[in-house]
């Protein structure tokens, strides 16, 4: 026996099962942001600058957004394995790139095949601050002043060994090898940590190091700085000079950190994500760490720091083809 349905039945169960079956897509499209836990992938080892900011924002955020933040530390390749491992994530905003001027500037300017393009791979969210550096060197070392170390290194072509955690580092000592006409080996580990217990150790002799974890040594009398990467001078050491107070004023380099997200991510999470962090930049919590790190908060809308990155790349391009860095 065969049922036949009068023509308008037949509309209205087709009818009721469109409506089902919107029904049933409803709860995915509808779903608030965030559902999950939220992942900062820090590019860089615990203990790093880095580290110690992404954390102090996990903490506040996680309360703000009613989900758990997660740091997760992916080390290598100058970033890029954190860079790439965000990328590969669904652009839902629950999976964000802590990063720095290394794997979003400085890694894919120093390749001549970039694992991904900074600028087209990712959604800018927001500008988070910038990192103060110094010049440090051991106290076996017989310098006092920036001038007085280019002698001894002039006196000692070869001899000096440098470490570097960071493709900062790697960039910053580059160039002032070449302002400075001086020749050293570098020797590269795969985080700031390492490289600065090296340094302590007195198995390095000159290291570009951020001032977090680097100013309490200085103050002991452990490490003996002698000028600051930044353009003006450091409230942390005000009395140490900066590159260009003590002789080289074309030396520049900017350290910045900023988070991102993979390409394409829905404009109302980017907003949420951008209105949260610039929160929590104002709670004492964030302020307290930024401080002890010599971080200088600065907050950004989306759209400003992706002009930042974009500037930012050339920049570091131009500055690597001047101190005779070649993309490999």
């Amino acid at each position: 026996m065969t049922l036949r349905l009068h023509p308008l039945r037949r509309l209205c169960v087709a009818g009721l099962a469109g409506l089902a079956a919107g029904l049933c897509v409803l709860p995915v499209a509808a779903q608030p942001f965030p559902s999950k836990p939220v992942r900062l992938v820090v590019p860089f080892p615990p203990g790093s600058a880095t580290d110690t900011v992404a954390r102090a924002f996990a903490q506040v955020l996680a309360p703000a957004l009613g989900q758990p933040v997660l740091v997760d530390n992916k080390a290598g390749a100058d970033g890029a394995l954190a860079g790439q491992e965000v990328l590969r994530a669904p652009a839902d905003g629950h999976t964000l790139l802590f990063g720095t001027n290394s794997p979003l500037a400085v890694a894919p300017a120093m390749k001549k095949t970039p694992p991904y393009d900074p600028l087209t791979d990712f959604t800018p969210v927001i500008d988070i601050g910038r990192y103060t550096f110094f010049l440090v060197v051991h106290p076996s070392v017989p310098a006092n002043t920036l001038a007085e170390f280019i002698a001894h290194a002039k006196a000692h072509q070869g001899t000096l060994n440098y470490g570097t955690g960071n493709t900062t580092g790697q960039v910053a000592m580059a160039q002032f090898a070449a302002l400075s006409g001086t020749r050293m080996t570098h020797v590269p580990y795969k985080g700031e940590p390492q490289a600065l217990t090296d340094l302590l150790a007195g198995r390095l002799q000159l290291m570009v190091v951020s001032a977090g974890p680097s100013v309490p040594h200085i103050r002991e009398g452990k490490l003996r700085p002698l000028a600051v990467t930044l353009p003006v001078r450091s409230a942390a050491l005000p009395q140490v000079p900066t590159m260009a107070e003590a002789g080289l004023p074309q030396f520049s380099i900017t350290s910045w950190a900023a988070v991102v997200g993979p390409a394409r991510m829905p404009a109302e999470v980017v907003e949420r994500l951008n209105r949260e962090f610039t929160a929590a930049m104002a709670r004492p919590e964030v302020l307290t760490v930024a401080e002890r790190q010599a971080f200088a908060l600065t907050g950004s809308s989306p759209a400003r720091l992706g002009a930042f990155m974009r500037e930012q790349l050339d920049s570091y391009r131009a500055t690597l083809k001047a101190a005779g860095i070649e993309p490999e």
